[in-house]
């Protein structure tokens, strides 16, 4: 449609050299965030780098060569809305202010995205380093227990996954399941005669629930403990009396 002599084509869309006024590299991104979080302060030079990292991380650190950015490969790729929403993070956290939440959410909504969630599953299988000592331990046999615990709660019906000790005798990670290199690894806290049993089997059973029922992907949000996963943990005997044994560690 073309206009006529003294009128203004609004409907025309805006091509060729005007378009590039709305294109910014992540580097410019940065600096505008910076820009609008302290408006007082000089933009530092900023320096973007994508890195082949296992997990969608990000780093950013402020020196007197400037801010400094290192994120996931897996990111390059994202719409200028989500590298500004993680610019927002990251400047926020680097300045210890509260993130906003429209940019917590938006972002959590890009990395929960089903391509994206898969892309990383893959990334982690073939760059993700992932120690598995194996199921015997000084005092007790992961996979003894396991087979024990597949009998009585999953017919003998679950497959066994790797299964292994952690390095250290980690009192915070007590165990975790890896879905990526489909591993179960208990903390070497639990690899003595002084911890009763029943503490390590209920740990072990709670990390199987993990194998059984998936993380819960909805949006934004992000739900490892179902409400499936939360009725089947009842099944296990003297659940509470193995949680009490769990917070005197």
């Amino acid at each position: 449609m073309q206009a006529r002599k003294g009128e203004v084509a609004e409907d025309r869309p805006a091509f060729g050299l005007q378009s590039t006024l709305f294109f910014e590299t992540p580097a410019e991104i940065y600096t505008r965030v910076f820009r609008d979080l302290k408006p007082r302060t000089k933009p530092p030079e900023v320096r973007v780098e994508f890195c082949p990292f296992a997990n969608a991380d990000s780093f950013i650190h402020l020196t007197e060569a400037g801010l400094r950015v290192r994120m996931a490969d897996v990111l390059e790729g994202a719409p200028a809305p989500v590298m500004e929403a993680l610019a927002h993070i990251l400047i926020s956290k680097l300045f210890r202010r509260s993130v906003p939440r429209l940019y917590a959410h938006r972002y959590r909504l890009y990395l929960n995205r089903r391509d994206m969630r898969r892309q990383m599953h893959l990334i982690r299988q073939i760059r993700g380093r992932k120690f598995v000592s194996g199921p015997a331990g000084a005092h007790h046999n992961l996979e003894q227990i396991f087979e024990e615990l597949n009998t009585l709660f999953f017919d003998g019906l679950m497959a066994r996954p790797l299964l292994g000790w952690s390095r250290r005798a980690s009192r915070s990670m007590l165990g975790h399941f890896d879905p990526s290199h489909n591993a179960i690894i208990i903390s070497r806290i639990f690899d003595t005669p002084r911890i009763p049993r029943l503490a390590l089997e209920y740990v072990v059973f709670h990390e199987m629930l993990h194998l059984r029922y998936p993380v819960d992907h909805n949006g934004a949000r992000r739900r490892v403990h179902t409400r499936e996963f939360r009725a089947a943990e009842k099944a296990f005997p003297a659940l509470r009396q193995a949680k009490e044994m769990l917070k005197g560690l």
